[in-house]
């Protein structure tokens, strides 16, 4: 969903496993959070609540890191990108570390808005999470 939070995504996952019952989750959350200014430690607990629940019900986890833009300052991005790999290591989770990686940056693969990918992005995003999404499936 555009503009989903880790704490909005939190919240509905309990009723979503057990309506859907997945056997795999992909997590691909933390950029709207940064936006709103949550710290790294909050996005990370937020995220690390929906790793326990997705495998207390059984599903296997792909995490799909995210990345924000140099302004937010060295310090705030390596705290984010260490909170992913953090959670990747405790929960033995394939983790890739940035979604967007050779997309964010080309032109014509982002929106207007600069955060989200465009359709001819698409073929590339997927070249990005297949290799560790097939091995769940």
């Amino acid at each position: 969903m555009s503009g989903e939070t880790t704490a909005g995504a939190l919240t509905r996952l309990p009723g979503l496993l057990a309506k859907e019952k997945p056997t795999v989750v992909v997590i691909a959350l933390g950029g709207n959070d940064a936006l709103r200014g949550l710290t790294p430690a909050q996005v990370q607990g937020n995220l690390e609540k929906m790793v326990q629940a997705s495998q207390k019900a059984g599903a296997r986890v792909l995490l799909l890191g995210i990345d924000v833009p140099p302004n937010y300052g060295p310090a705030y991005r390596q705290r984010l990108a260490a909170a992913y790999k953090a959670l990747a290591t405790q929960y033995k989770l394939p983790l890739l570390p940035f979604l967007l990686e050779g997309v964010a940056l080309q032109p014509g693969m982002m929106q207007a808005d600069g955060l989200h990918p465009t359709a001819q992005a698409q073929p590339k995003v997927l070249d990005n999470v297949w290799p560790l999404l097939r091995p769940l499936l």
